[in-house]
Parts: structure tokens; sequence; C-alpha cells
């Protein structure tokens, strides 16, 4: 068995960019879980991590000889509010491996102890948040959402102070980069337009390649930036994700969902959803995520002027340019994802209408986002499946009047039924990380050390798309005792 080879391309950028900081042992690491597939994916021995050599890796009582550890710096807006120094404050960056598809991913160890940018925080990590963002994180992956992932989880055998004593955890995350938009405005807000250049061109031979063969490369990262981002924020929306707390410093450039704090998934349909018990004034609601993520490229934009033009009004011209993009490029994902939920292979004039429609329909009847649309999957190719459907509406009667109009839409569609069924159940997923569930797998493994409700979760939510018949009680709703109305940061 061999540990992992790390090369650490962003530790060879300028001191500024980051504090080396080593992890903080921890008193007894014990292993939760590897996760084998993905150590593969990165050419790393799932038996070698699972073993106690790799176990005191992943807690970080010991450092690989090719490990270069460091916490990186970024500021970032919170919740709209500027704060010029953030940085990695319970994080360090192990390095980076390239794995079997020749791909460079950050390793991460989430909770290691403390940092430079801890700003008095112990940088540890609780064991219910831990176990959140290995569910989460790897429920996104399978549902096709990009993604930072779980690579695994130990505990540390100590306690941590939060509103209680709890269990403390280490979650190893693999990420393509942790880069953010807070990364960019750490430098800019120093006016270091050195140290935005320098990361601009990491950026481009990272993550956009292509950038740097366009005439004019830094206009080419920010539009290849904004796409990303706009296609991210479409994909959340269609499986009723709602993050939670989309500051610049959780918004990754790579476009990846990245930072999953008190993040939750939609069971009825509001648009006003909010679950962060720190969103108090709801900036970050499920609806308002497509706004606020134009918001903070805006600010990536800013902070990308100086190398888009010398003269200051062409640059801003330039950056309003590439920002306009957002919207028709998220409309276009998000509108062509609706009319594939809906079964509708076509394009045609009416659909934006209809699909909207059966969202305000949903949101004034209670309907759950997730089973409403899984139903309409058998609907589409038997009307007799319409019980289950109006089942969901606390007016049955609403969706009665809505159902016509898409049945002669879907006559409209070429193929068969079964054929349009069987596209529709590989977009609409069965089975969701629901709130009530992982406060259940949470309870499980913090009050009674029983991880045998995680795993059996997390084997659930590996296959979003089957209908699994044996895990059914994983689709089902809260029941009103259940409801999770409040999601907390692990901070």
């Amino acid at each position: 068995m061999a540990q992992p080879v790390f090369d650490s391309a962003y530790a060879r950028l300028p001191d500024r960019f980051f504090a080396r900081v080593a992890p903080t042992p921890v008193a007894a690491p014990r292993l939760i879980r590897v996760n084998a597939p993905l150590a593969a994916e990165l050419g790393m021995d799932p038996d070698w991590l699972a073993s106690d050599e790799g176990v005191a890796v992943l807690a970080g009582n010991r450092v690989p000889e090719t490990a270069i550890p460091i916490a990186t710096a970024y500021a970032g807006h919170q919740f709209g509010g500027f704060v010029p120094q953030l940085g990695d404050g319970r994080a360090i960056l192990l390095g980076e491996v390239i794995d079997r598809g020749g791909t460079r991913r950050d390793v991460q160890l989430k909770g290691a102890g403390p940092t430079p940018f801890s700003r008095r925080g112990d940088g540890r990590a609780a064991l219910g948040p831990v176990l959140r963002e290995y569910l989460v994180s790897e429920a996104m992956q399978a549902l096709g959402i990009p993604t930072t992932r779980a690579l695994a989880a130990v505990t540390t055998g100590e306690r941590v102070i939060r509103e209680t004593m709890l269990p403390g955890a280490v979650l190893a995350r693999v990420a393509s980069s942790h880069i953010r938009v807070g990364t960019f405005q750490f430098f800019a807000s120093r006016g270091d337009v050195e140290g935005v250049h320098t990361l601009a061109d990491h950026v481009i031979a990272r993550h956009y390649p292509h950038a740097a063969d366009a005439e004019r490369p830094y206009r080419a990262l920010l539009d290849a930036v904004i796409r990303a981002q706009a296609k991210l924020i479409a994909r959340w929306l269609l499986v009723g994700f709602i993050h939670g707390v989309m500051n610049t410093d959780n918004t990754s450039v790579a476009g990846e969902t990245i930072d999953y704090g008190p993040c939750a998934f939609l069971d009825e349909y509001d648009p006003g959803t909010v679950f962060s018990s720190i969103d108090t004034y709801g900036r970050y609601a499920y609806a308002n995520q497509p706004a606020i993520a134009q918001w903070n490229l805006t600010r990536l934009a800013e902070c990308l002027l100086p190398l888009l033009a010398d003269d200051k009004d062409a640059a801003a011209a330039d950056a309003v340019e590439a920002l306009e993009a957002f919207a028709p490029v998220f409309e276009r994902a998000y509108q062509g994802g609706l009319r594939r939920k809906l079964g509708l292979a076509t394009e045609r004039n009416g659909d934006a209408a209809l699909a909207d429609d059966l969202l305000q329909t949903m949101a004034a009847n209670g309907a759950d986002f997730t089973l409403t649309f899984r139903a309409l999957c058998h609907a589409a190719a038997d009307e007799g499946a319409d019980a289950e459907v109006r089942g969901f509406f606390a007016d049955p009667a609403a969706y009665d009047a809505w159902a016509p109009r898409w049945r002669q839409r879907l006559a409209e569609e070429p193929g068969d039924a079964a054929a349009r069924r069987d596209t529709m159940l590989a977009v609409n997923p069965a089975f969701i990380p629901r709130n009530h569930h992982i406060e259940a797998v949470i309870r499980a493994a913090v009050d009674r050390d029983d991880f045998a409700p995680f795993e059996e979760l997390l084997t659930v939510l590996a296959k979003p798309y089957d209908a699994q018949p044996a895990f059914a009680r994983y689709m089902d709703p809260p029941a009103p005792q259940e409801r999770v109305l409040q999601t907390f940061c692990g901070t």
C-alpha cells in the first residue's frame, strides 16, 4: 500500500496567497468511511486510506511526505457586507493530486485545526456538519451537479464546543480547486493588481486553458466563470437545492458547488423558502439564488477590471457586457431543464408559461417539489397515474386545471409514451437528501455512535433516479413532527 503523491501548484504561488500551517493532531482518530470509488478515481489506494497510517493522514495526525499543507487566503462579501480577510479558518489544503483522467484535484482537510485565518475560532468541525456535507455533496454528484466531493470522514475522539459539547470530526474534501470569487477580492481590495494577475493566470491554466489562446484571455476567463455559474445555479433550482450561504467566499470560480453549511432541499415547493438560521432576511432564499450569483459575479468582474482594459470606462463596459450574458445562459439552462422534467424534447412558444403555471400551482397548493415531478413521469405515459399527482395538491382540482394543457403539449412531441416516461425518470429524481432524514442520521451518530443510518442513506442517495422499492420510505416528505425548519452553519 502506498500513500498518495501530491503536487502542489497552488503552494508554488507567492507566499501572500496562503499561510503554511500543519494540521493539529487529534486525540483518537477513528474512520467513519472512505469513499473507495473516488479514491480509485484519484489514483489512491482505498485500503491504504483505511489503514492506521491512512487514517492518521485523514485526521491530520500525519502529513504525507509530498504534501505541503497550507491555508489559503481570501476575502468575501458575507450577506452583502465585505470582509477584507477571511481565509481557511478550519480547513487545511494538503495539496493536489493528478487523477486518473489527468485532472488536478485539491485534497483538503476540513476541521483540521486552527490557522492564521481562524479569527479566534477553534479550527475544528463537529460531527453533524461533516456528515451533512458528506451526504449532500455525494448526493449532488449522483444527481449530476458539479460539486466538491467527500473522500473520507473520521471522528477525532475529541469534543468541540458549539451551542453544546459535540463530537469532533474531520472531512477530507476533494475539489477541482478551492479558488473562490473571494480569493480574487482578497488581492483586489488591497490594490494588489499583480496578485490578481497571477491568480487569473493560475485559474486559466488550471480550469479554463482555452482562455489562454483567446484574443483577450481575461475577458474569456470572466465569460467562462459566468457561464459555469449560470449553468450551476440552474441545476440547483431544478432539483430544489438551496445553498443557504451564497457569499462570494462560497462561490467557486471552477463552477462547483462548494461549502455545504446550512444547505437544504425543498420539500413542498415555495420559491421563498429559507432554511439557513443565519439568513435572517432571506437574501439567499431558493428563488433569489440566480440574482445572487450574478451579484457575486459582478464582484469578480470588478476585481478583473485592471486586466480587461487600460481605460477604466472601457474595462467597465466590457465587464457589463460579460455580465449581461448571465441571464440568457441561466434561462436557457433552467428552461431547458424544466422542459426535460415535463417530458418535452422540443422547444415551443408557451413552454415557459406552462412550466411556470405548474410551479405557481404547486406553490399555492403545498405540492412536494420532488415527488410531483417524479409522479408526472408516470402520468406522462398513463393518465391513470394522475391520481398520484393530484394527491400532492391541497386542491386536486388545481392540478386538473393544468394537466390538459400539458397533455396537449405532450401530444405534439415525437416518440412514444413509454420512452418519454423513461427519459423523464432519468431527470426527475426519486430520492434527494431530505432534511429530516439527514437530521435522523446525525442524531443516530451523535447520540448513539450509530453510523448504520448514515451508510444506508448514502447507499440510497448514490442512485437518486432509480426506483429502489426497498428504500421507498426515503422518498417520503416529513411528517409534521419531523419537519426541519432551520439548518445551521457548522461554525
